[in-house]
């Protein structure tokens, strides 16, 4: 059944209507990351309390791919709810994945540990992690969409940057949690009860966030345009193939220098350099305050001097600064040198990030866009992003040599970058 849908109209001053909607979808992002990306900073806590019959080595390779399992089905999520979008309203589909996010945060912050509940623990941790998972996979095309839908001609990328930096604020919600958690709690408390408040505190952001959306309006179609595609995943695979390839590409070097960044690297720091945790966490807090308030600073960018150049300009800096940044980083290990070397590779990352964000939402026509979006953000996340995690762990492991991630990444971006190559511009936006 569908919602009925109430369409922008003339009679609401239109910057009001515009600054209603971009709070709206940018504190309803942030809440669904915050949710879904806590899981990750408390990797450690969470492998020793569902897989303690493992060594640590296993019980932090066990949490990681338990955080990729996520990723694994956003694909799903992305088409699904992008189809649920494009025919039922963007509205309807942000709720729903609000709904869901709330739940399988839920589901984690009550869990019980493997000592209490033997196998059940971790089986109930991958379920929530699988409906958290669906859930993300589903939010980023509609949320996306809905700002480049309602943005003037000119501020497209402005307004789609915003989608980037309520993940940030989403993540630094999470590593201020865990951050303040690691330095006010005892250690025993930290891991017996206290990593579960996070994730307690999400699952309570459904009735705010549902009224948020709730109070969100349609875009009405624009005249002579099909409102909808019937088949939206038929068109998208049959008609922009080579668009869907070029999208998932170019996300790819984006989406593993982001992970690397706010997710391994503070893993790292507290595992193999032996950094303390409460300053690993701030470092990842200070990535996700500068994606955020960086991001609409290189949207601003993006619209002077279009999508490309910034897109080239943050990877050149990228691919020539990952290698030496972990080469110093692990010749002197410090706090310091953590937070330098993740404010160093943030700006970077965040400038062909905006950029990157508006220029795939920008390649499909309307009717498919939604289902366009999700399909190639939750593809890329979830191949790349969702196995980072665990690979990085592996590799480290593996090779004995704490730069082996970084020349990994580096050879990623450089493929990606070869999407530009491959991507056919919309023109008739």
């Amino acid at each position: 059944m569908r919602h009925p849908m109430t369409y922008v109209g003339a009679e609401a001053p239109v910057r009001t209507r515009r600054s209603r909607l971009l709070v709206a979808t940018t504190i309803g992002n942030a809440l669904e990351f915050f949710d879904f990306t806590v899981f990750g900073f408390f990797a450690i806590v969470i492998g020793k309390n569902f897989f303690s019959p493992l060594n640590e080595h296993g019980q932090l390779l066990m949490s990681a791919t338990t955080f990729a399992l996520g990723f694994l089905v956003r694909p799903l999520g992305g088409i699904l709810i992008g189809i649920y979008a494009d025919r039922a309203g963007r509205r309807a589909a942000m709720t729903l994945t609000l709904s869901l996010m709330a739940l399988g945060a839920c589901m984690v912050g009550l869990a019980p540990t493997y000592d209490s509940a033997g196998m059940a623990a971790p089986v109930i941790v991958v379920l929530a992690r699988l409906i958290q998972g669906f859930s993300a996979g589903g939010e980023v095309g509609p949320s996306t969409v809905v700002l480049l839908e309602h943005a003037p001609s000119g501020s497209r990328a402005w307004y789609t940057s915003w989608q980037l930096a309520s993940q940030g604020i989403g993540i630094a919600m999470g590593a201020a949690s865990a951050a303040v958690l690691s330095h006010v709690l005892p250690h025993d408390d930290l891991y017996a009860w206290g990593w579960r408040i996070p994730f307690l505190c999400g699952a309570a952001i459904l009735p705010v966030g549902v009224y948020i959306r709730r109070r969100l309006a349609e875009h009405a179609p624009d005249a002579g345009e099909a409102r909808e595609s019937r088949q939206p995943l038929r068109t998208l695979l049959t008609e922009h193939k080579r668009n869907v390839f070029g999208g998932v590409l170019l996300l790819m070097g984006g989406t593993i220098t982001a992970y690397m960044i706010i997710f391994f690297i503070p893993t790292f720091a507290i595992r193999e350099l032996k950094l303390g945790e409460s300053g690993s966490y701030a470092c990842a807090f200070v990535s996700g305050v500068m994606l955020a308030v960086l991001s609409p600073l290189a949207g601003k960018i993006a619209d002077a001097k279009g999508r490309i150049v910034p897109i080239l300009i943050g990877r050149a800096i990228l691919i020539l600064g990952i290698y030496p940044a972990y080469l110093w980083l692990s010749s002197a290990p410090s706090v310091t040198r953590l937070f330098v070397v993740i404010v160093c590779l943030i700006v970077p990352y965040t400038i062909q990030g905006s950029p990157s964000v508006t220029l795939i939402s920008e390649l499909f026509p309307k009717s498919v866009r939604v289902t366009a979006m999700g399909t190639v953000y939750s593809l890329a996340v979830a191949v790349f992003g969702g196995l980072m995690q665990p690979v990085s762990v592996w590799l480290v492991e593996f090779t004995r040599r704490p730069f082996a991630l970084a020349i990994a990444v580096t050879i990623g971006l450089l493929l990606s970058t070869l999407s530009l190559l491959v991507i056919r511009r919309n023109r008739n936006l």
